[in-house]
């Protein structure tokens, strides 16, 4: 996990606590909501992953933490819906992705970045300063490359080669079909390689 998951994570819990009991109250589980771990272990156990989810999938920093805890809230009252068609993971992602195409429409706007800041994302504690230094550019670099691919590029890149889930998970996720996931995920490569090399180049020339 890293520093920019954990700092929110203390406080968000009582949050999603707050803004959703009201909801719960009174509420008959269904069938399937003794097969489901609760919304707390949920919580405490995907965090890390969701809040990483909503950087990767451009989300702009300052709307992160409204991305997560509405994901949260969203999940504390379909929790028990969830009929195990697909992984729990899987189903968290699908709402993530949901919520995180809301916020990066209503945020783009004309000259706006929309990719991950560098800032947030730490190195290890025990990284000396010249690594932690070397992992903010890398992530720095990631993003910019990332921003270069449309948003359904995007989404099946990140969960291929960032999240390393499966073609058939991805289009669980994103239901959508199998062939479309390889489509895009070929295309989205290809793209991705393609403003690797050329940043490459450009580093080259510059260090000439």
């Amino acid at each position: 996990m890293t520093d920019s998951a954990a700092r929110p994570h203390q406080g968000g819990m009582l949050v999603v606590a707050v803004a959703s009991s009201d909801s719960s109250r009174g509420a008959a589980p269904s069938p399937a909501a003794s097969d489901v771990p609760p919304f707390e272990q949920v919580y405490e156990t995907y965090f890390p992953y969701i809040w990483r989810s909503a950087q990767r999938l451009g989300v702009p920093p300052g709307q992160v933490d409204d991305v997560v805890q509405e994901v949260f809230i969203i999940v504390h009252r379909k929790l028990g819906d969830f009929e195990g068609r697909s992984t729990l993971k899987t189903w968290l992602y699908g709402i993530a992705l949901r919520v995180a195409r809301v916020h990066r429409m209503r945020a783009r706007r004309p000259g706006e970045g929309t990719g991950v800041d560098a800032a947030q994302v730490s190195a290890p504690d025990a990284a000396r300063p010249d690594e932690r230094a070397e992992h903010s550019e890398a992530v720095r670099v990631v993003n910019e490359l990332l921003d270069g691919l449309d948003d359904d590029q995007r989404e099946v890149f990140v969960l291929a080669e960032l999240e390393q889930l499966t073609a058939p998970e991805i289009a669980e996720a994103l239901s959508m079909k199998l062939n479309t996931v390889y489509s895009r995920l070929r295309l989205a490569r290809e793209a991705f390689a393609a403003a690797a090399a050329r940043r490459r180049a450009q580093d080259g020339w510059r260090n000439r």
